[in-house]
């Protein structure tokens, strides 16, 4: 598939604030991105408005506040969704489509039970969830990732393993927690930890580098397949260097830090 004929859905519902972000961000590695209600998905909008998730090869999720955050950050437009198209977004990631959720997106994807997905493609009730952070407040800080994945997760299949990126982070509910005693070391089994934070010199984080207090400092998690990652950090705002913190400090090289993440996809989506 040519990076021009990847055609990416946006999807959005009230509240949602940074599809504006997502959707370049997939433009600027070449794919064709759309920003899509969701009741254009689910046959609640004029007919000329409608939209079929299967025409798509992609699916994001962005960030913001959707329904306001109201009963839990992300549940809403994931009980919605699940009511809506549940079995069309059970089958597109059955299909090995990307799916892709950050901050208030990685909240829906645990919410609709596609992340951890422990137990199948999507778990009927949550098994994990993102809590408010440890410092009860809202926390709008550069953060510094460590691509921990061993090669499953097809979002950082063009990353060095263990390579650091500045990603910043926006959220107030970002500590991922379950349930589960056995929760991190099955995620680390499976090879779906993806990033954790860490102090800028690569030590284990401590606050404010790890900015919720996230069990095992884990910032990004993919699904045991690989094709369904949720991340807290926003990777599609540092997509150029000039939107890094200390971009004045001096470069080599004009690109940002998460651009390599949507580039990924993209090589993922040229071999299928």
């Amino acid at each position: 598939m040519k990076p021009e004929d990847v055609k990416v859905c946006v999807i959005r519902i009230e509240g949602t604030n940074c599809e504006d972000e997502m959707a370049g961000a997939f433009e600027a590695v070449g794919a064709q991105a759309e920003k899509v209600h969701l009741k254009q998905l689910i046959k609640q909008a004029p007919a000329g408005l409608q939209r079929n998730l299967e025409d798509y090869d992609v699916l994001a999720f962005p960030g913001g506040f959707s329904a306001g955050d109201y009963v839990r950050a992300g549940a809403i437009f994931a009980a919605r969704i699940k009511a809506g198209m549940g079995s069309e977004v059970k089958r597109f990631v059955e299909a090995g489509k990307p799916v892709l959720g950050v901050c208030n997106g990685f909240q829906i994807l645990v919410e609709l039970g596609l992340l951890p997905a422990l137990e199948g493609t999507m778990s009927d009730v949550p098994t994990a969830a993102l809590y408010t952070n440890d410092s009860g407040r809202f926390e709008c800080r550069p953060t510094v990732l460590r691509n921990d994945n061993r090669g499953k997760c097809i979002f950082t299949s063009g990353i060095q393993e263990k390579k650091l990126l500045t990603i910043p982070s926006a959220h107030a509910e970002g500590k991922l927690l379950s349930m589960d005693p056995d929760f991190v070391q099955k995620l680390e089994d499976n090879d779906q930890v993806v990033f954790r934070y860490v102090c800028p010199d690569g030590s284990a984080a401590k606050y404010p580098w790890n900015p919720n207090g996230s069990q095992s400092d884990i910032a990004g998690i993919c699904n045991p397949a690989g094709n369904v990652m949720g991340m807290m950090p926003h990777p599609e705002r540092v997509m150029t260097r000039f939107t890094h913190p200390d971009w004045t400090r001096g470069y080599d090289t004009e690109e940002g830090d998460g651009r390599a993440l949507f580039e990924s996809v993209m090589r993922y989506l040229e071999k299928r």
